[in-house]
């Protein structure tokens, strides 16, 4: 048996670490070459997949706003693979516990 090779060789719903839901939220983003605004496939307390066909590469720093649980938020994040001419999906970073907690919430956590 072969081992397992570095996150890059897995499937994106191997390298989460928490379990998305689906849920269809507008995102305004600013990253790499980028800017737009695109939707949510799904959203998880680690981050989500936006439907865009924006040039972004992974590794891209992403900068997003969008409503969670009936607030605005805004939230940082980094592309851990894209999905070419359909979306990418992002890794949250530096969540902060505000944005955790509206997060827990929307996704019925809490």
């Amino acid at each position: 048996m072969l081992p397992k090779q570095p996150d890059e060789a897995l499937s994106p719903k191997e390298r989460r670490k928490s379990d998305r839901k689906k849920l269809i939220v507008d995102v305004r983003f600013d990253g790499g070459d980028a800017t737009g605004i695109a939707n949510t496939r799904d959203i998880g307390i680690g981050g989500l997949y936006i439907t865009t066909n924006a040039n972004l590469s992974t590794g891209d720093q992403i900068a997003m706003e969008m409503m969670i649980a009936g607030e605005q938020a805004s939230v940082g994040g980094v592309v851990a693979y894209v999905d070419p001419g359909q979306g990418v999906g992002v890794r949250f970073r530096d969540l902060t516990p505000e944005n955790e907690k509206l997060l827990k919430k929307e996704l019925e956590m809490e």
